[in-house]
């Protein structure tokens, strides 16, 4: 309607604090009734904002708004009762399954991940200067990884849990301030391409620090490292 994007600057940080605020302007030629529908829309508390029922009984939405009709196929019973009378066993029957795959992580999410751009700076008070988690990409199968990973942290003595895409490496040996223990979960990004996650469950930061730094030797023909970047692992 406008032509233009409701939020955009050059500095993403600047960008964020422009959708946190809802700090937009519409043209002069919107309708008093469009302007307060899209503010209702724009809004950033989820509280608040508009619902699509509430978008769609809008008296400014429903000018010329012409509902969708959806037709429905007809389905002939007697096809179905054949198929399911040719077998009476019950194990010629074929069941599907559903396909167990990672979670997969959305645009804003994997923004979100970078420390730099994560919108909670914008609002919290960072409190640790050292981290608990650390994360890095792959090109591999993720059940490839998740085995890479198992393999490599077992001689380091860790005892290694795996539901789904998700693994609890339990350290055998008592640290600073108890077993290390470390959650580590893989996410889809693209169907080619795999964020993983380590995070410290329980146990020493450090301890943790020194556990991925060993790891990491273990793990470079799975780490992804794009052209001319750093992995986190190898920043000083």
């Amino acid at each position: 309607m406008a032509g233009y994007l409701p939020f955009e600057d050059s500095n993403l940080m600047a960008l964020y604090k422009k959708i946190y605020k809802a700090d937009f302007s519409c043209p002069s030629w919107f309708s008093t009734s469009a302007k307060k529908l899209i503010k209702k829309i724009l809004d950033p508390n989820p509280n608040s904002r508009i619902t699509i029922a509430e978008v769609i009984n809008n008296e400014w939405f429903k000018k010329g708004y012409q509902p969708p009709r959806f037709e429905t196929a007809e389905v002939n019973l007697d096809d179905i009762n054949s198929i399911f009378n040719e077998s009476g066993d019950p194990a010629q029957l074929v069941v599907e399954r559903r396909e167990e795959r990672p979670a997969v992580m959305n645009a804003f999410e994997l923004i979100s991940t970078s420390q730099g751009l994560n919108l909670g700076t914008l609002f919290e008070k960072q409190t640790d200067s050292v981290k608990r988690e650390t994360r890095f990409a792959s090109r591999l199968p993720a059940n490839e990884i998740l085995s890479k990973i198992e393999a490599a942290a077992g001689p380091m003595g860790f005892n290694v849990q795996k539901r789904n895409y998700k693994l609890k490496l339990q350290g055998e040996n008592p640290g600073r301030k108890g077993q290390l223990a470390i959650a580590t979960e893989v996410f889809e990004v693209t169907p080619s391409l795999y964020m993983v996650e380590l995070r410290k469950s329980n146990g020493d930061t450090l301890e943790f620090h020194k556990f991925y730094h060993s790891i990491s030797n273990g793990l470079k023909d799975v780490m992804w490292k794009p052209e001319g970047s750093i992995a986190e692992g190898d920043e000083t």
